[in-house]
């Protein structure tokens, strides 16, 4: 399984070239898993996978809008096809302009719920941190981030992480898609 989703992400998610980053970086390697995460069989994959590292006890998985969007319904939807109770919650880049002005979409949790934040790749962290602290507004304990692919190009994704008491765990780093 992990090696079919590895292929599947050397195939279409990483290209080698000059590329500027959301964090405003620039890079020779660019990861876009979109392609892979909107596939049926690449959403499957990824979701078993990420769904390993989610905390037993969380309530939902959660992630910012738009990376994150199709595997927190992916792990949500595994989760329940084994009988787990996961729900999934979007968060917003922007408070709704409308209606409740919400931050966060999705069933609403009681208060101290646990919810593990996933992403597809990270760089810096700054989207998963972004996540986690709109989460920990809205009143649930946020631990750890999953990502697909851990970018690795410095240690400041750890480092960042761990100074709001965030704990990364990743399926791949960036040495794995860029290895021939």
């Amino acid at each position: 399984m992990k090696e079919e989703l590895l292929k599947l992400l050397k195939e279409n998610a990483y290209k080698k070239g000059e590329y500027t980053l959301s964090s405003g970086k620039t890079s020779e390697h660019y990861v876009n898993c979109k392609p892979v995460t909107l596939n049926g069989r690449g959403l499957t994959l990824a979701s078993v996978m990420l769904l390993e590292h989610v905390e037993k006890d969380s309530a939902a998985v959660g992630g910012l809008t738009l990376g994150a969007d199709p595997i927190v319904s992916g792990v949500a939807l595994v989760a329940g096809l084994d009988k787990r109770l996961l729900d999934g919650l979007i968060v917003r880049k922007e408070p709704k302009g409308h209606g409740t002005g919400a931050w966060i979409e999705g069933p609403e949790l009681p208060e101290g719920s646990k919810v593990t934040v996933l992403e597809d790749v990270i760089t810096t962290g700054g989207s998963a941190i972004k996540a986690a602290t709109r989460l920990r507004d809205a009143g649930y304990v946020v631990e750890r981030v999953v990502a697909i692919v851990d970018r690795q190009e410095d240690k400041e994704a750890d480092e960042f992480m761990e100074s709001v008491d965030l704990e990364l765990y990743s399926i791949f780093t960036l040495k794995d898609l860029s290895e021939e």
